[in-house]
């Protein structure tokens, strides 16, 4: 549920939610974000290595938009 004020280009998503999003297990994730530059980076609210991470999810849509155009494209 997003914020009163919040809009859909700004609302985040926890990463075991965008795992289950994107049918990636957590190392599978891992592995995309190091293989493929071009993936999200995500946003932490903590220093901690182990702080939960989110995802801004128009910039997920936008890379899975892009992924599907060069799969088109070829």
């Amino acid at each position: 549920m997003l914020p009163n004020n919040a809009t859909v280009d700004q609302a985040l998503i926890p990463q075991p939610d965008l795992c289950k999003w994107i049918g990636q297990t957590r190392s599978g994730l891992d592995k995309l974000k190091k293989k493929d530059p071009t993936f999200p980076k995500p946003i932490k609210f903590s220093e901690s290595r182990q702080a939960a991470a989110y995802y801004v999810v128009a910039e997920i849509e936008a890379w899975l938009q892009s992924k599907i155009a060069a799969r088109d494209a070829a």
